[in-house]
């Protein structure tokens, strides 16, 4: 089984990824792919946040344990049968910015493909270490907290 997540920065409307990960892959293989996917470097702290439904915090997953697991330990089985399906994938601790990946839908693995894997894309990943980028010649300023649908819904009003 794999399930598929849409990768999104709400302060980004021309930015979105959506990864294919097996439900037996862990958090740290998400979060090697993401680093490869969007060129980021290795060596630096990151942390995979859950929201529930509300869209407040449950649980914190990092390199190390900080009191909730750590991400080798954490399998995307696990968090589908707790309900958390919805990530914050915090790539600069520093400034507090994040991925929002949503839970799509599970599908059936197809054989012989690596997983996990992107399998679309649109726009330049973001900055690592930057606070400010630019979208659309805009410079916006990025948060984890960013309220995801207003984004979705002004890029749908655009596009109609």
């Amino acid at each position: 089984m794999i399930y598929r997540f849409k990768a999104t920065i709400a302060s980004l409307k021309n930015f979105i990824r959506v990864y294919e990960v097996k439900s037996s892959q862990t958090l740290y293989d998400l979060h090697e792919h993401i680093q490869n996917d969007l060129g980021y470097a290795p060596d630096q702290m990151i942390e995979f946040r859950t929201l529930n439904k509300k869209g407040k915090r449950q649980h914190e997953y990092g390199l190390f344990d900080m009191g909730d697991g750590s991400i080798d330990t954490v399998s995307m089985k696990m968090l589908h049968q707790h309900d958390e399906l919805t990530l914050l994938y915090v790539f600069d601790i520093r400034n507090d910015r994040a991925l929002r990946l949503d839970f799509m839908e599970e599908d059936e693995e197809i054989p012989r493909k690596v997983y996990p894997l992107t399998s679309q894309e649109k726009g330049a990943a973001p900055d690592q270490f930057s606070s400010r980028i630019t979208d659309d010649d805009d410079e916006l300023s990025l948060s984890a907290t960013d309220d995801f649908e207003d984004g979705i819904e002004e890029e749908d009003k655009e596009g109609s």
